[in-house]
């Protein structure tokens, strides 16, 4: 590539939107007196905040979170990527880079100044410490991460383990979502992307422990805490006894989900019963819940949403599919397939697509019932458009589907909502949507990762032939029992308004970025914001991120009490 075509494309990257949105805390900073000796003062914990420069929407965040901290007398730092990793979960094969110029290269030198230089230039705005990843590697680590990467046999690669560290199934996660795939058997380049990443995660934990190891925190906070670099972050961080926190998006708008220790995606599982169960359950908050749960059907008190006008009408989609709603019908739902693709211990299934298909087998021998399969149309509204379209595949393994099995392609406007309310029974594997259907009184199997597995609500697939069994129950004598329903609702209501934690001061901005509205830090000082307060105890000293939206005076104190909030930064 000339270097003419490079500048071009690095002009064209400098302009893109995300610079629009960028949090600006310079003028906010002026006008607060003793905000440098705020800083310089601050004896409490130190947070370290893995952050991606260039993701702005966790710089956002993490910025607030900073700040805020701060105000609590903690001692905020930031580690960003100072142009060191040869490759990263910001790189895809759609996205500002050639996979050539990415197999030769990596990210340098087109990509990476274009995410680590606006990053830098926001943290600083802050006065806080910034680390570097460069500036915690040295030679030898450098050496000995490209001879491993280079010369293990890559079967072995999504297994290989460093010091403690599972650095091959972070590596793989990365390769599979930079080709938005379910595996690399099919891309000429699989393997060479591969021990990029491998590379990469390999750096990442030789950084994450000289800095740890070194370090005093008390606490990682990073955005997601799968792929490279976070997988990474929080794997090292565990190892070492360094206390971990991730956070994504929630679907509610002006919220967000915080888990410790792990993942949200392995924690949401996990999590005990008692958090939710126990519930003082009240008319108002059934009302608000199932208010909640219809706006879902079109994602209008969502600022995450993948079908905003949905085809409710059940005449119209029997016609557009073929499938006939007077019959016993079963719905199943995908996911996308290449996901966070992690190791899960409840796993039945190989992947998703096993699962898919083995499903399909079993019902093409029962012709009484109906296969409904609804592919998951953020195949193609995510922000990363799937190359490994489930379609593409079911027709590899069928290239004549059986005649009681019928498809909802990703983008076709029909209501997954109405279908779903149509069928005896929904099979998934780790969609989210199974909280909602079993709130209405769907019956719901879970053959895979589902959030609302393990708590006593779904029936849970624990081997293949536990799941066999309850293919062979179908169709079910009817809708959930009483009980059951009022234990779903108590469940879905945590989880949408106790685990989606609200920030009142965060506006949309376009999917998936948002701005900060602040006038004043007065904002976001102890006891000013429900929200911010549960956020900032648990980052603290561990206290579980539920905001207990149930109590009319807020989240405030209702589980973080002043004294235990100061007592973290004394």
């Amino acid at each position: 590539m000339s270097s003419l075509v490079r500048i071009a494309k690095r002009l064209v990257r400098r302009v893109v939107p995300p610079k629009l949105v960028y949090a600006d805390w310079t003028g906010l900073l002026e006008r607060e007196p003793g905000w440098k000796e705020q800083v310089a003062g601050a004896k409490g914990p130190k947070v370290l905040f893995a952050n991606i420069g260039g993701h702005v929407e966790s710089s956002t965040l993490e910025s607030l979170l900073s700040v805020a901290l701060t105000l609590r007398g903690a001692r905020p730092e930031i580690l960003l990527c100072d142009e060191a990793l040869p490759a990263c979960e910001r790189c895809s094969v759609a996205g500002v880079l050639t996979e050539g110029d990415f197999v030769r290269n990596g990210p340098q030198p087109d990509f990476c100044p274009v995410c680590f230089e606006p990053g830098q230039a926001m943290w600083s705005q802050l006065g806080l410490p910034i680390r570097r990843y460069g500036q915690s590697l040295v030679p030898e680590d450098r050496r000995k991460a490209e001879e491993i990467a280079r010369s293990l046999p890559v079967e072995q690669i999504s297994q290989y383990v460093h010091e403690g560290v599972p650095v091959g199934e972070h590596a793989m996660a990365g390769a599979l979502r930079y080709y938005a795939r379910g595996d690399l058997s099919q891309e000429p380049h699989g393997e060479a992307v591969l021990r990029r990443y491998l590379e990469a995660s390999l750096l990442t934990t030789l950084a994450l422990t000289r800095l740890l190891q070194e370090g005093g925190y008390a606490c990682v906070v990073a955005h997601h805490g799968i792929y490279v670099p976070q997988g990474l972050v929080g794997a090292v961080a565990r190892k070492l006894g360094v206390r971990v926190v991730n956070w994504t998006i929630a679907y509610r708008k002006n919220s967000f989900i915080f888990s410790h220790d792990d993942t949200y995606h392995h924690t949401m599982m996990a999590e005990p019963v008692s958090n939710w169960e126990d519930l003082p359950w009240t008319e108002p908050m059934e009302t608000e819940l199932l208010d909640y749960l219809k706006s879902r059907w079109d994602g209008s008190r969502d600022w995450i949403s993948f079908n905003r006008n949905p085809q409710e009408d059940l005449e119209g989609i029997e016609t557009e599919i073929g499938v006939d709603f007077s019959r016993p019908c079963v719905g199943l739902l995908t996911n996308v397939i290449w996901d966070a693709q992690l190791h899960y211990p409840t796993n039945v299934f190989t992947n998703m697509m096993e699962w898919l298909v083995e499903t399909i087998r079993y019902f093409a021998e029962r012709p009484n019932l109906q296969l409904l399969v609804r592919i998951h149309p953020a195949e193609n509204t995510g922000l990363i458009k799937s190359r490994q379209p489930a379609e593409e595949e079911i027709r590899k393994a069928f290239p004549t589907l059986p005649k009681n099995v019928f498809l909802i392609r990703p983008d076709s406007r029909i209501s997954t909502y109405v279908t779903m309310t149509q069928c005896n029974a929904v099979l998934i594997y780790g969609t989210k949507t199974g909280v909602e259907l079993t709130s209405i009184g769907v019956p719901v199997i879970v053959a895979g990762e589902a959030w609302i597995r393990n708590k006593g609500i779904t029936s849970d697939a624990t081997s293949r032939e536990r799941y066999r069994e309850l293919l062979d129950a179908l169709p079910l004598p009817g809708r959930l029992p009483e009980e059951q329903v009022a234990r779903a609702r108590k469940y879905a209501y945590h989880f949408f308004f106790r685990r989606m934690i609200p920030l009142e001061f965060t506006e949309p901005a376009g999917w998936p970025y948002y701005h900060l509205s602040l006038e004043s830090l007065e904002q976001l000082r102890l006891g000013r914001s429900a929200g911010l307060d549960v956020i900032c105890g648990g980052i603290l000293h561990g206290t579980e991120f539920v905001y207990p939206a149930e109590r009319p005076e807020g989240a405030g104190f209702a589980t973080l009490s002043p004294e235990r909030l100061d007592a973290a930064v004394r």
